[in-house]
């Protein structure tokens, strides 16, 4: 009785928390996905199923699967740009080990509004990439790089790589490496030897860290209404201008339900992967 008593006290603050700012407001948006909407916005309380026959309008759908592969494509680069940088850092001496790490985590430092601005500055016709490609020949006219999707992904894969990086790191920078020299002694080359002991024990890690990616690119929309002009419409513009300019708050709702329901599932794979991984690796 003590031990759950403590148990209870040492839990409480943090799961009252977690209710009273997370619980609560997801739960009250969500009620919101059965009523209708007012003449003027707001709620009319009567139940209604036409928010979800909305949903699945292929309009929506295809907004949906648009921002899936934006975020998608995000999390595939950020993967292949962090795993070597964080392998990197992971055997550099310690003091180099952690200027590179404060390097890294710099940008976070700063606004996120203006660490977007910048790519404006960088990508736009008068902008530094246009000038320097301009000037080196390679291009005769300004390239449109802005308010494109690639734009979108650079954007983000910018602001999220930092997420991959730091779970990768910390998997890399623990492993045991006398794992290594094993295999060395055994005939490995460093080639296996990375494919067959490094990069299966760091696959939790790459879970997790595309989650990291995955779920903020999912539901921004600070980047795509910048760096895509408008003109590539994802899941978080798209729940804004429902609640702050149609004023249809139980679409929006409707709307945030299905990228919930997404991320619950992708949330559930990782957990589910990560138990079959640490099963394979007692076995």
């Amino acid at each position: 009785m003590k031990a759950k008593l403590e148990r209870i006290t040492l839990l409480g603050p943090g799961l009252g928390y977690l209710t009273a700012l997370m619980v609560v407001p997801l739960a009250l948006v969500l009620s919101y996905t059965i009523f209708q909407r007012g003449r003027f916005g707001g709620l009319v309380y009567e139940p209604t199923t036409e928010n979800f026959r909305r949903a699945v309008d292929p309009l929506y759908l295809d907004v949906l699967v648009t921002s899936a592969w934006i975020a998608g494509v995000t999390t595939l680069l950020a993967l292949l740009i962090g795993y070597p940088t964080a392998y990197v850092i992971a055997r550099l001496p310690a003091r180099a080990k952690t200027i590179a790490l404060v390097a890294l985590v710099l940008p976070f430092w700063t606004n996120f509004l203006i660490r977007t601005y910048a790519w404006i500055v960088l990508l736009s016709p008068a902008g530094l990439v246009n000038d320097a490609l301009t000037g080196w020949g390679l291009v005769d006219e300004p390239l449109q790089l802005l308010y494109t999707k690639p734009a979108i992904i650079a954007g983000l894969l910018y602001s999220y790589l930092p997420l991959m990086v730091l779970p990768l790191y910390a998997s890399l920078e623990k492993q045991d490496h006398e794992l290594l020299e094993a295999a060395a002694n055994l005939g490995a080359r460093p080639a296996r030897a990375f494919l067959t002991v490094t990069l299966p024990l760091t696959l939790p890690a790459m879970l997790t860290g595309c989650v990291f990616v995955f779920v903020p690119s999912l539901g921004n929309f600070v980047v795509p209404e910048l760096l895509g002009g408008g003109r590539t419409a994802m899941v978080g513009n798209l729940v804004r201008d429902q609640f702050l300019k149609a004023r249809d708050w139980p679409f929006g709702a409707t709307l945030a339900l299905a990228v919930v329901a997404m991320l619950a599932v992708l949330l559930l794979i990782q957990a589910w992967s990560g138990r079959r991984l640490q099963g394979a690796d007692r076995a």
